[in-house]
């Protein structure tokens, strides 16, 4: 059985670094993804909401521990809760993004990546998140379509190099 557990501020590091480990294998990103001040910047971040009261979380990250390697994790999966104006289709107006599942290259093929996105998804099912969106890459479609993933919409972008 593969024991998930909610991330802690102290897994901070570990979550930087599988991110990184995507990252690196995403189209167009490697040259984006070695040492570089988005690092400490995400690594802060995780530290200071991981630590928020539970009744005010809105990010949430699920994570399997490396079996062969303490202190290291082996797979995460991190998600935010955003509050976006309810709507008739969404009467809460909770919002859950999904990113950063990611197995360590070495540790795949296991079930971990389901077991912390399953996790997560879980987390979002508990605070009623109307909908759920991530971006998927080819390796992980599969698996996002068998949790109940499709297309909703495509989404316009603006984006600025600052």
């Amino acid at each position: 059985m593969i024991e998930v557990r909610p991330a802690a501020p102290a897994d901070a590091p570990e979550l930087v670094r599988l991110r990184n480990v995507m990252l690196q294998e995403m189209p167009g990103m490697a040259a984006l993804a070695g040492p570089a001040p988005w690092q400490a910047a995400a690594e802060r971040m995780l530290r200071e909401r991981l630590a928020a009261p539970a009744e005010e979380l809105t990010m949430s990250a699920f994570v399997v521990d490396d079996p062969e390697r303490p202190g290291r994790l082996a797979a995460c999966a991190v998600g935010t809760l955003e509050h976006r104006l309810p709507s008739p289709g969404n009467p809460d107006g909770l919002f859950g993004s999904v990113f950063n599942i990611c197995t360590d290259p070495d540790r795949r093929l296991r079930g971990y990546a389901r077991a912390c996105t399953v996790a997560l998804l879980d987390w979002f099912d508990g605070r009623r998140v109307g909908r759920v969106d991530l971006h998927a890459s080819s390796g992980g479609e599969a698996l996002y379509r068998s949790l109940g993933f499709a297309e909703y919409s495509t989404a316009l972008s603006r984006k600025r190099p600052y």
